[in-house]
Order: structure tokens, then C-alpha cells, then sequence
């Protein structure tokens, strides 16, 4: 039997693509023998390493026009390095449209912690259009940063036009709008997002605290979760204006699951600050007030320490697996159950032992979307 690949194209070739790239080459040596960090070994005949790279984009002069499996190691991306020998793709990365690409204040740092702009011809969306339908390229992911409004919604542009699957794993709200849902669905595209959700971060982890306090009766009061890092990120997040949707989408990640509100002024969870060294390390902090019984108060204080992009990878690898299972079946529009297990902001929240189950039924052919 032919193999089964899943042409993937990335617009924004940084620490999660990276991630990604090295993930598909890793799970391939290692098989399916002692697996740890999949989720999902197997999604509808799909393993993690028949998924092929066949196009991607950046604005960074050091990335762009190298091939892929180069590039992916290129500055400022600092992520950590499992797999270092990823072959060559013979994708070169094509130079990006830049539009809200980048946070001004990122020129004011030293090029090896931020970016450096390309002086090369951009893409306009009609050459990524192209470029998407002669690569044959099933989904494409959007990696570009926290903020750029303009830039997201160029490239779910280019997916609809080309008839491709878009995953936004950032927090520009698309696929959870019901005005792109519904032209993403009488397109007949299946899609998936808004803004991933790691395997074990800040996010799953501060949801599964809210939820354990909702099944056992526990009154949340107040509570905080405060996030940093070293990576480009971060830096990017440092201009707060951007990070309109990024707060919205990580509150109402944890708020969502509460039947009551909060109040604006007992809630506050978001990025908070940049420490360079850290590179692609994430802290958080998260607290947590409540009471009892008889309105006896209680508190959690809890730290998390991890890599982040790596800790993304995993929920892409499923995002990406079940937008082509869905591409399979003749499916468009939204995929409600892996955008809730994967996804910050997905159309439809749902308690996360729920999202799971859902996503079972639908690899299962059990349930449409």
C-alpha cells in the first residue's frame, strides 16, 4: 500500500515550527516502540512522521531562501534540540508578507535575540495561493506572532482561496469567529484553532485546578496566572498593545469552565515579562483562591517550568492529523472536537475530559466534526 503523507505548509518558521520538524524526524527513528510525548500514536492510519513539509514562509533574513531542516536551527530560534539531524526537505523558505509581522520595539534589541527583516521580494497572497496549490499541501499552519492580526488572516486568506486547511495556532480569533467558520464551511475546508494548547502548560494546567474546584464545590474567588520566558515570544509580547486577543483567549480558557463570573478585577492571567537567558523555557506562576466549607478559605501556589515549543508540538501533530482525516471524509467547516483539545479558543469550549472524548469518537468515525 502507497504511503499516506500530509503536505504541510508553515507561514512562520520559528521555535514551534522547529519543534514540529524535529518531532516528525525524531518519532520516525524511534518508531512506535517505548513512545512517550504523542498523544496520539495513530490518527486514522496516521503516524507522526508521514507528515511532509512542502512549503513555508518567514520575514528573517536568516531563514529566508535556506532550506527548511536548516533553517528550523537558525537565530533567534532557541529552542531546545532533540533531533539534530533532520535531512534536507529541499523546501527553501520563501519570503513572507510582512504587514503586522513584527513589533516595532523588537528593531531596539540585538539581532541574535530578535529578528532580522529580509530585503527580499514578498509574497503577495496570490503567490501563496500558488505556491499552496503546486505543492498539493493539505493544511497550513500559522506560526506568525502574537499580534499580527493582518498577517493571520492573510494566510487563512490564501488557505481558502487555495482550498487548503488552515490550524491557527495563534490567538487571532479566525476559526472561532462564526463569519470565517462559515466560509471555511461552504468551502468545504476543514479547520482548526484559535492559539494551541500545550500538552502540560500554564493553560491545561490552570483548567484542570478551575475544573477540580467546580467538581468538588470549591468557590473560586481570585486567582492569577503570570508567564515568562526567553524567547522571541515573549520579546514580541512585551508591546501589550498586541496582546489584546492572546489575554482574552487565556482567560477565557479558565474562566469558561466556571457557571459563574469572577469579575474582571479577580481575574488576570497573561504574559508578563522577557528574560532572555531563560531562551525557550516558559515559567509560570499560578494562584489560586477559594473557599470551602463553610466558607473556610483555602490557596494554591503552583510553578511550571517547561520548554515551550516542544510542549506545543504534541497537540499540533493531533490538530494536523485529524484536519486531514477530515479532508478524507469530505468534512468542512470547524472541527469542534480537536479545536477544544488542542486549542485555547476554540468555537465551542468544552471541559477538557470531554474534548478528549469527542476527538476519540470522531478518529473513530463516530462523530462528524
Amino acid at each position: 500500500m502507497a504511503e499516506k503523507k500530509i503536505k504541510v505548509a508553515i507561514a512562520g518558521v520559528g521555535n514551534c515550527a522547529s519543534s514540529l520538524i524535529q518531532g516528525i524526524h525524531y518519532y520516525k527513528k524511534k518508531g512506535t516502540v517505548d513512545v512517550s510525548g504523542l498523544m496520539h500514536e495513530d490518527i486514522g492510519g496516521y503516524k507522526p512522521w508521514d507528515i511532509e513539509i512542502v512549503a513555508a514562509w518567514d520575514i528573517d533574513a536568516r531563514k529566508v531562501g535556506k532550506d527548511v531542516a536548516e533553517a528550523i536551527f537558525a537565530p533567534p530560534n532557541c529552542t531546545a534540540v532533540f533531533e539534530p539531524d533532520v535531512p534536507k526537505t529541499g523546501v527553501k523558505v520563501r519570503m513572507g508578507k510582512v504587514l503586522d509581522g513584527f513589533a516595532p520595539h523588537m528593531k531596539e534589541y540585538p539581532p541574535e535575540r530578535t529578528f532580522v527583516l529580509a530585503d527580499e521580494k514578498e509574497d503577495e497572497l496570490e503567490d501563496v495561493v500558488a505556491v499552496l496549490k503546486e505543492t498539493g499541501a493539505d493544511v497550513l499552519i500559522n506560526y506568525v506572532p502574537v499580534g499580527a492580526e493582518q498577517a493571520a488572516r492573510f494566510y487563512a486568506e490564501a488557505c481558502l482561496r487555495a482550498g487548503v486547511s488552515f490550524i491557527n495556532a495563534m490567538p487571532t480569533f479566525i476559526v472561532s469567529d462564526p463569519e470565517w467558520g462559515k466560509k471555511f464551511e461552504e468551502a468545504g475546508i476543514p479547520v482548526v484553532g484559535d492559539d494551541i494548547k500545550s500538552q502540560v502548560g500554564a493553560t491545561i494546567v490552570h483548567r484542570t485546578l478551575t475544573q477540580l474546584f467546580v467538581d468538588r464545590g470549591v468557590k473560586l474567588d481570585r486567582t492569577y496566572q503570570l508567564n515568562f520566558g526567553g524567547n522571541t515570544d515573549f520579546l514580541n509580547m512585551l508591546a501589550r498593545e498586541r496582546l489584546k486577543t492572546k489575554k482574552v483567549s487565556k482567560t477565557e480558557a479558565v474562566t469558561s469552565l466556571l457557571p459563574y463570573d469572577l469579575g474582571w478585577e479577580n481575574v488576570h492571567i497573561g504574559p508578563s515579562d522577557w528574560v532572555p537567558w531563560l531562551k525557550d523555557r516558559k515559567i509560570a506562576y499560578i494562584r489560586m483562591e477559594g473557599r470551602l466549607f463553610g466558607d473556610v478559605p483555602m490557596y494554591i501556589e503552583l510553578k511550571l517550568d517547561v520548554e515551550d515549543s516542544p510542549n506545543s508540538a504534541g497537540s499540533m501533530m493531533d490538530a494536523i492529523r485529524c484536519a486531514k482525516l477530515a479532508r478524507d471524509r469530505g468534512i468542512g467547516g470547524p472541527l469542534y472536537s480537536i479545536s477544544a483539545y488542542t486549542m485555547k479558543h476554540p468555537p465551542i469550549q468544552y471541559p477538557d475530559w470531554q474534548a478528549k472524548k469527542m476527538v476519540e469518537e470522531f478518529i473513530r468515525g463516530e462523530r462528524e466534526r
